[in-house]
């Protein structure tokens, strides 16, 4: 048996066609309905809006080297996100804990995440990456958070 960490579960209203590693499967799979819309930044992250419904939004973020979004959460929206391209490595706090666990995403691998789930993202690679978020019901308003060494994750 293994343990899953609570920020990890989706809430009780997601029901199976809503479900966002499906949806996130299904929109990676018709590639011609968001790869015309890839750019890169060389300033900072780059993200655009793919498809958006009542219950999600699916957006599209590429990631060059160096780039990352500083730890934050959804803002109560919950989902998953896929690699598409390159790696990308995401750092997850969860509140009240003082460790923190490291990922290593490479294309292909998905994470869910549940409503208070507290994360770092970076491309620490070589190569540009490429990833689609699946948000529900949308893209909230990140809020910013610090590591502290004895608590954990704390709003910043």
């Amino acid at each position: 048996m293994f343990a899953v960490p609570e920020n990890t579960v989706l809430s009780a209203a997601r029901v199976a066609p809503q479900q966002p590693t499906k949806i996130v499967r299904d929109v990676l799979a018709d590639r011609a309905s968001w790869a015309h819309l890839l750019r890169y930044d060389p300033v900072e992250r780059w993200t655009a809006l793919v498809q958006s419904t009542p219950t999600y939004e699916v957006w599209l973020m590429s990631w060059l080297p160096g780039q990352g979004a500083e730890l934050h959460d959804h803002g109560g929206a919950e989902g998953a996100f896929t690699v598409v391209q390159g790696v990308l490595t995401e750092l997850v706090g969860r509140p009240g804990h003082a460790g923190e666990a490291l990922h290593v995403l490479h294309a292909g691998q998905s994470r869910v995440f549940g409503p208070n789930y507290v994360h770092q993202m970076r491309n620490a690679g070589e190569d540009p990456a490429v990833s689609l978020h699946v948000f529900g019901p949308t893209r909230q308003r990140m809020t910013p958070y610090r590591l502290d060494p004895v608590e954990g994750p704390v709003t910043a």
